[in-house]
């Protein structure tokens, strides 16, 4: 049976398919671009230049500098660059870290963004930009950073190295596994969060070992809109908490975090979501629910990627100021996020142990 709820379909433009980056310089007319500032990470400043060159008179400039968790520092040196050249658009094309930082320059100058990611992040179908101040990764949502246009060409991954290929797929898959338990879940975000689970958990072993499949690179960029779709439309929970306490206090990257992480907050939160739990068995497939959490922690081992955070640069001496910050204000989750469990979870996912499955409680 259906129930009642609300279903708020967020604005924007999809380009998808291999080769669509060709139409970077017609789809930055359709904006009314005629000084696009291009952003990127430092080591994808061939992806910038490349970008630059599309654009042809419509390139105002290359900022290379973005990083993750986008520290306050680096958006305003970007904002200042953007009105120093009269930009009157940004171009980001990379991961979450380039979007990031193209996010944080729109909500400071109103700027349009068209995005062309080259990872699974999912960033840039949402509204939701984040900023790392003092050791503290604040996040927010506005409009004004949504992408007007995003491009989506397959060709841009095949060159995604493996150890980067899987965390990434991990994380958009997280954002699907999120989207099944959010508050504001519907049944239009519980198909596309299912969909996205199923297109990314079938593609990403293929993408990892044969990276040059452009098949297997298709549906897993199709599956990472899709999950960008969801996390676009639904409110976060302790998963994406965690990752931006782990992120933004640690300086831990963004995408191995999320891999690491997922496994032990389905578990937490496995007999207080069952429908959930329901749901990403059938995407993944897997027979029994009650596996959820070990599934989805094999198919990580599978795609080469870290299971522990002490793999990643997280020392034991943090845990306890990690579980302090969580648990510090109060946020949306199947299960009430208790102080002890906190710290356990923590510690489970630091020592990379393998959650056999959640406390289950069939219906």
């Amino acid at each position: 049976m259906i129930g009642s709820f609300v279903y708020e379909q967020l604005p924007g433009r999809i380009i998808f398919g291999p080769g669509t980056l060709r139409e970077l310089q017609e789809e930055a007319a359709r904006l009314g671009a005629a000084r696009a500032l291009v952003v990127s990470t430092p080591g994808h400043r061939q992806f910038a230049e490349e970008a630059a060159r599309l654009l042809g008179a419509r390139a105002g400039g290359i900022y290379a500098q973005a990083v993750m968790h986008v520290p306050v520092e680096t958006s305003r040196a970007a904002c200042n660059e953007a009105r120093r050249l009269g930009a009157d658009c940004v171009v980001a094309i990379g991961g979450g870290s380039t979007i990031g930082l193209a996010k944080a320059i729109a909500l400071e100058t109103a700027l349009p963004i068209l995005a062309v990611p080259t990872t699974y992040s999912g960033s840039e179908m949402t509204p939701i930009y984040g900023l790392t101040e003092g050791g503290r990764k604040r996040t927010g949502r506005d409009l004004r950073v949504l992408p007007k246009t995003v491009i989506y060409d397959p060709v841009l991954t095949l060159d995604l190295p493996p150890h980067v290929t899987g965390p990434s797929g991990m994380n958009a898959i997280a954002h699907c596994v999120e989207g099944l338990y959010s508050q504001q879940a519907n049944p239009m975000t519980s198909l596309m969060a299912a969909e996205g689970i199923r297109a990314l958990s079938k593609s990403l072993v293929t993408c990892v070992h044969d990276p040059q499949d452009l098949t297997a690179r298709t549906e897993a960029l199709y599956g990472a809109w899709v999950a960008g779709a969801v996390l676009g439309t639904v409110r976060t929970a302790l998963h994406h908490k965690l990752c931006h306490v782990l992120g933004g206090s640690f300086n831990l990257p963004h995408a191995e975090t999320h891999t690491i992480i997922l496994p032990h907050v389905v578990a937490y939160n496995a007999a207080a979501a069952p429908d959930a739990m329901r749901a990403i068995a059938a995407a993944l497939p897997i027979r029994d629910p009650a596996g959820v959490p070990g599934a989805l922690y094999d198919l990580a081992v599978s795609l080469g990627a870290r299971v522990a955070l002490r793999d990643i640069g997280l020392s034991e001496s943090d845990l306890d100021r990690a579980a302090d910050i969580a648990c510090a204000s109060l946020y949306p989750n199947p299960r009430p996020v208790e102080r002890p469990a906190m710290r356990e979870l923590l510690d489970q996912a630091f020592r990379g142990v393998r959650p056999a499955h959640g406390p289950w409680c069939p219906l």
